[in-house]
């Protein structure tokens, strides 16, 4: 990164591996979801979600901002709630109906946040239960800033 000091890809301790972002994107006990209002202004607030090893799931009331700014334009950016060691993900949402697909979600949910939450809680006439398959990620460490920042991406 020029202007940053970033070191190369040969220099430093080296690129974070996936596997390093994905057990932050499966610890990190919020999420911040960056959305777009229809006129353009960012819409930027935390959620409780889930990673499944390929997606981060999270819900929200049809009737959020940011449910709305979805359904008008479903890119969105998300980041884990540790700033030493942040990992951010880009990509775009689809919203999951599926019976089978939002008792997964629930059960996950209840078992990272110890609750005891039923699949009615995602009623989806309701509430909107979004997938974020990310199409490009970034993390670094705080500890080793000139060396660790790293960026994927994925084919969506």
């Amino acid at each position: 990164m020029p202007g940053y000091g970033i070191v190369g890809p040969n220099e430093g301790r080296g690129l974070l591996p996936w596997s390093w972002a994905e057990e932050r994107l499966a610890k990190s006990h919020d999420y911040w979801v960056a959305t777009a209002r229809p006129d353009g202004r960012p819409h930027l607030m935390p959620v409780w979600g889930a990673w499944d090893g390929e997606a981060l799931w999270f819900s929200s009331s049809r009737r959020s901002s940011k449910a709305r700014n979805l359904a008008g334009e479903p890119r969105c950016s998300a980041a884990t709630d540790n700033a030493w060691e942040p990992v951010v993900i880009e990509g775009g949402v689809s919203v999951v109906t599926d019976h089978d697909a939002l008792v997964r979600f629930i059960d996950m949910t209840n078992e990272k946040y110890e609750t005891s939450y039923g699949v009615d809680f995602l009623d989806p006439s309701v509430n909107a239960t979004f997938r974020l398959a990310p199409s490009w990620a970034f993390g670094l460490t705080e500890d080793d800033f000139p060396g660790s920042p790293t960026r994927w991406s994925f084919d969506s």
